[in-house]
C-alpha cells in the first residue's frame, strides 16, 4: 500500500470538505427533513392517513380568530399594567436628585399622599359599584285625591248624552316633596286599578273598572270613570302597589315568627338566617342542615331540612301583597261637588343618591384633567432627569477630561459591538499584545494543520488515488 493509501477520500465524502475534530460526535446519515413525520415501521402509510383527524377549515379559522383575540387582549392588558407602572416609576425622583435639592422631599411626600389618595378612591368606587347593584329605596308619602262631579239632566239638549243624568270619578295623586326633575306620572306606582260599583245599580257586568300594567302601558296622571246615574253610588277602589323588586305578604305562621308581614325574598331569607343564628338551628356537626325546632316544624312540616330547600320550601309560604282598599261615596248633592278625599300612602322610590353615584362613575372631566396633570408631572421629571445627565457630563468631563474620553471611547466601542453583532473585540483585536498570548502558537499550529489537509486532498482527487 503507498504512503498515500491511509488519506484517502473517505466514499461519500465531497471534495474540499474537513474531516470532523477528533472526539466531536457523528450521527448516521439519514434522509433531510422536508416537513412530514416519519411512518412507524410496520404500519401501513394509507392506515395512518385514513385515521387521522382534521379539522375542518371554518373550524381552524374560528380558533385561529379566538387565538388572536385572546392574545390582542392579553396584549392590551400588559401594556396597560406596564404603563401603569411605567407612569408611577417616572413620577418618582431619583435619589442623586434628591440628595442634590433637599426641598424635593416635599414633592416625594406629595407622590406618598397622592398613592394613598389613589387607592382610597378605587376602594370607594368599587364600594359604589356594589351599592348600586343592590336597590337603594327610599320611604316617601304619595297623596291620593278622589272626587267627583254630577252633571245634571238637561231637557233641552240635543244631544243624547245631555238629556241623561251622569256622574264622573276622578282618581289622581301625587308625590309629596319631589324634588327631582322629572316628575313621575300617577299611574307608574301602581300595578293594577281597580273600581267596584254598586252591582245592583250598574250589574254583573258593568260594575268593575279595571285598569292594569301591561309592557305597552301609557303612564297617566289619573284616572277617571263616567257612568249615567242620578243617585250617590257606594265604590270601592282597590289599589295595587308596583313594588320593585318584587314584594310578597307571609304566611300567617312565619309572619308572627319573623316579625315580618310584607318584604322582599331576600329581605325574607336573611330574616330566617338570622332566627336560625339566634336560636343556634343550624346542625353542628353538618353545617349544611338546620335541626327544626317546634315552630319551624310546624312551617316546613319537616323536623329536619337542608339550607338549599328553603327557597323552594319557602315558595309556598308567600302569597301576593294585599291591595290598598278605599271605600268611597259618589255623592249627587250640589253641595259636596267640591269636597275632595285625600289619602296618604307610603311608596317607595328610588333614592336620588343613586343617580349621583351613577353620574359619578360615568363622569370623565375630572380624569382627563388629572390625566393632562400627569402627563405635565412625567414630561417635568424627563426633563429634570436629561438636565442631571447634562450635568454629570459636564462635572465629569471637568474633573478628568482624558480619562473621561477614554471611557467615552470604550462605552462607545461596546454600544458598536452589540449594534452591529461584531464577534470578537476588534479593539484589542487591532493591538500587537493580543497576539502575543500563549494561545496563538496552537492557534498558528492548527491552522497550517487545516490548510496542509486541504492541500493534500485536492492532490489526492487530482492524481486519483483512493484507498483500498
Amino acid at each position: 500500500m503507498s504512503a498515500l493509501g491511509k488519506w484517502r477520500k473517505r466514499p461519500g465524502m465531497p471534495s474540499g470538505a474537513r474531516m470532523p475534530h477528533q472526539g466531536a460526535p457523528m450521527g448516521p446519515p439519514g434522509p433531510p427533513y422536508v416537513g412530514s413525520p416519519s411512518v412507524r415501521p410496520g404500519m401501513p402509510q394509507t392506515v395512518m392517513e385514513t385515521t387521522r383527524k382534521r379539522t375542518a377549515p371554518q373550524q381552524v379559522q374560528q380558533q385561529q380568530v379566538q387565538q388572536q383575540v385572546q392574545q390582542q387582549q392579553q396584549a392590551t392588558q400588559n401594556r396597560t399594567r406596564s404603563a401603569k407602572r411605567r407612569k408611577m416609576a417616572d413620577k418618582i425622583l431619583p435619589q442623586r436628585i434628591r440628595e442634590l435639592v433637599p426641598e424635593s422631599q416635599a414633592y416625594m411626600d406629595l407622590l406618598a399622599f397622592e398613592r394613598k389618595l389613589d387607592q382610597t378612591i378605587m376602594r370607594k368606587r368599587v364600594d359604589i359599584q356594589e351599592a348600586l347593584k343592590r336597590p337603594m329605596k327610599q320611604k316617601r308619602k304619595l297623596r291620593l285625591y278622589i272626587s267627583n262631579t254630577f252633571n245634571p239632566a238637561k231637557s233641552d239638549a240635543d244631544d243624547s248624552d245631555g238629556s241623561i243624568a251622569s256622574w264622573e270619578l276622578r282618581v289622581e295623586g301625587k308625590l309629596l316633596d319631589d324634588l327631582s326633575k322629572q316628575k313621575r306620572k300617577f299611574s307608574s306606582f301602581f300595578k293594577s286599578l281597580v273600581i267596584e260599583l254598586d252591582k245592583d245599580l250598574y250589574g254583573p257586568d258593568n260594575h268593575l273598572v279595571e285598569w292594569h300594567r301591561t309592557p305597552t302601558t301609557q303612564e297617566t296622571d289619573g284616572f277617571q270613570v263616567k257612568r249615567p246615574g242620578d243617585v250617590s253610588v257606594r265604590c270601592t277602589l282597590l289599589l295595587m302597589l308596583d313594588y320593585q323588586p318584587p314584594q310578597f305578604k307571609l304566611d300567617p305562621r312565619l309572619a308572627r315568627l319573623l316579625g315580618i308581614h310584607t318584604q322582599t325574598r331576600s329581605a325574607i331569607i336573611q330574616a330566617l338566617w338570622q332566627y336560625i343564628k339566634t336560636n343556634k338551628l343550624q346542625d353542628s356537626h353538618d353545617k349544611e342542615y338546620i335541626n327544626c325546632d317546634k315552630y319551624f316544624q310546624q312551617i316546613f312540616d319537616c323536623p329536619r331540612l337542608k339550607f338549599s330547600e328553603i327557597p323552594q320550601r319557602l315558595t309556598n309560604l308567600l302569597l301576593p301583597p294585599d291591595p290598598i282598599v278605599i271605600n268611597h261615596i259618589i255623592s249627587v248633592d250640589p253641595n259636596d261637588q267640591k269636597k275632595t278625599a285625600c289619602y296618604d300612602i307610603d311608596v317607595e322610590v328610588e333614592d336620588p343618591l343613586k343617580g349621583q353615584m351613577s353620574s359619578f362613575l360615568l363622569s370623565t372631566a375630572n380624569q382627563q384633567e388629572i390625566t393632562a396633570l400627569d402627563n405635565k408631572i412625567h414630561e417635568t421629571i424627563e426633563s429634570i432627569n436629561q438636565l442631571k445627565i447634562q450635568r454629570d457630563f459636564m462635572l465629569s468631563f471637568s474633573k478628568d477630561p482624558k480619562g473621561y474620553i477614554q471611557d467615552l471611547l470604550r462605552s462607545q466601542s461596546r454600544d458598536l459591538k452589540v449594534m452591529t453583532d461584531v464577534v470578537g473585540n476588534p479593539e484589542e483585536e487591532r493591538r500587537a499584545e493580543f497576539y502575543h498570548e500563549p494561545w496563538s502558537q496552537e492557534a498558528v499550529s492548527r491552522y497550517f494543520y487545516c490548510k496542509i489537509q486541504q492541500r493534500r486532498q485536492e492532490l489526492e482527487q487530482s492524481l486519483g488515488v483512493r484507498n483500498t
